[in-house]
This record gives structure tokens, sequence and C-alpha cells, in this order.
């Protein structure tokens, strides 16, 4: 597939192999039908991959539909079969797959969270993640030189991804992901004590100041592993003995709080990234109706009541 970012070839080979090969993977191309990719979304709905026990929600089998639909649009290109049978089939909608509820942390939960990893080597990644609502691959990718404690910003203009077995950085996901977050007080702290125990640490093994280095890293200043990071975030989780989910489930927490405490969703997609802010409504419309009730009300409070009338109806 010609003109796909080296992270995303990487995730297309990752899903084909756990949601399509171990279904269809012994198919001619010119035997793959619309009808047996139906089956393969309905059976992927219901039973997941072959390695879980349960179904995987439609966002992943709406993926998996558009990398085979752009897989069999380059076979057609090429001459190998006559028709895209992707484009006749019927995975769940994109505003269903966008809607599937994603796991979240209450505010309660993330605060014990939080005070749980108080002392872990990782505890300002993960506050950093949870007050930005940025990505792995640009939390990781974050360097000293893209952040501004004194304006209390930070600009994501460089990602750390996964190819092969190396690590390479990379750039944001598109250009609405090249942004500027404002920070809170608390984060700018949080940076700051950071940095300082980062600069130590360095001057205690005898390497120079990380001041051009990332902002997250190893002790030697050298990338921490995607992989490493969410192992190291899951044992956090577990100890601290809450809800069970992943690093990326602190940007939808991230989201999902400030959508409920009624920041203006095209702020909460500028600060995600988003390509529009259609896409943050669809992805947390779960966060949608609390708010609907709250705004019903502030409405109906401008107007106030109106005399007799509710007497009238009643009678």
């Amino acid at each position: 597939m010609r003109g796909l970012r080296p992270g995303t070839l990487r995730s297309y080979r990752f899903n084909i192999k756990l949601y399509v090969v171990p279904y269809i993977g012994e198919l001619q191309l010119s035997e793959v039908t619309p009808g047996q990719l139906n089956a393969l979304y309905e059976t992927l709905l219901r039973s997941g991959s072959r390695r879980r026990s349960r179904g995987v929600g439609p966002r992943t089998v709406r993926y998996a539909h558009t990398i085979l639909r752009r897989a069999l649009g380059d076979a057609v290109r090429l001459g190998l079969i006559e028709s895209n049978a992707a484009l006749a089939a019927d995975p769940p909608s994109a505003r269903a797959a966008r809607a599937a509820p994603r796991p979240t942390w209450s505010v309660q939960e993330l605060k014990v969270f939080l005070a749980s990893a108080a002392d872990d080597p990782y505890y300002a990644a993960y506050y950093v993640a949870a007050t930005t609502g940025v990505r792995r691959s640009e939390l990781l990718g974050l360097r000293w030189s893209d952040v501004e404690l004194e304006r209390a910003e930070m600009r994501i203009v460089q990602t750390l991804i996964v190819l092969g077995q190396e690590l390479h950085v990379g750039l944001p996901k598109s250009d609405r992901g090249r942004r500027l977050i404002a920070l809170d007080e608390t984060t700018v702290d949080v940076l700051a004590r950071h940095r300082v125990e980062q600069e130590e640490r360095a001057w205690a093994i005898g390497r120079e100041s990380t001041r051009a280095d990332l902002v997250f890293a190893k002790p030697n200043g050298s990338p921490i592993h995607p992989a490493v990071f969410a192992y190291h975030f899951q044992q956090c989780v577990r100890r601290a003995g809450v809800p069970r989910i992943v690093v990326h489930d602190l940007r939808h927490t991230h989201a999902t709080l400030g959508l409920q405490l009624g920041i203006h969703p095209k702020i909460v997609s500028e600060r995600l990234g988003h390509a529009s802010v259609m896409i943050t409504l669809d992805t947390y419309s779960h966060a949608v109706p609390s708010m609907q009730r709250e705004a019903a009300e502030a409405i109906g409070g401008l107007l106030g009541p109106v005399n007799g009338a509710r007497e009238n109806l009643i009678s």
C-alpha cells in the first residue's frame, strides 16, 4: 500500500494478522465476496480474534474493513481482481464505530491512581497524559525544547514510534496533530519538579544536562519503549486497585471529563488534535446526554416559570 506512514503500515499488518488471516486468509483474492466479509465482521463482533474469548468493538471491525477495502482496491488497480468486494460489504457504520464507549476513569478513580503512582518513575508522564489528552507516541516524543513552563504550554511536533524492533521519531498523526496545548498550574509544577529530578539523576550517573533531551526518558537519556511504558502503567493500575484501562484510555478520560465539565467541544477537539470537532462529538457522544439535560435546564432557567401555564395544562 503506497503512501502510508510507517506506523500506519505497521498497524495495518498487525490487524490483518490478528483479525483477517485466521478467518479468510486461505482464500484467493478472486474468491473474496461481500457475503464472506459480512460474515467475518459478524464473527469479530461476536467472538473477536482467536486469541480471545469475547467480541471486539465496532471501531475495531470498522478499522479491519477500512484496511481490506484499501488492499482490495489496490488489487483492482493492479489488475489482480475485477471488483472490490469490500465496497459492497456492510461493516459497522462510521458513527457506530466512533460512538462505541471507551473505558475511562471517573475523577475519583483518576485521583486514586495518581496518588498511588506518586513515587513511580513515570508519575509525571501519567499526570501529563491525564491533563493534556496527548497520545502515547506524542508523550514519549515530547522534548524540553517543545515545552514552555513559563508560558504554561507545550507544542506537539513529533512522535516516538516503533518500526520493526527499532524506535524512530515520526510526525504527528495529522496536520491538526501539530498543536499547542495549554497547561494548568499543577501540571507545570509537576513538569518543573520532574525536570529537576531528571537533571539530578543525569549528574549522578555522570551524564551532561538533559535540557535538550526527551522530557520522558530512561536515566541515560534514551527513549522509553512504548511497550515498556504501557507495561509499567498496567503495573501501577494493578497496585492502585482501580478499574483496568490502558495508557490510551487516559486520553479518553481527559476528553470525557472535559466535556462533562462543560468545556466547549471545539476546545477539547483542539487539545486532542482531532481532524474535526465532529470526530470528537461522535467519539465521545456518551458524555453528551448529561450535557443535554444541563443545557435544557439552563436555557429554561433564563425564561423562568410562566404563571398559570402548568396549572392550566394539568386541569
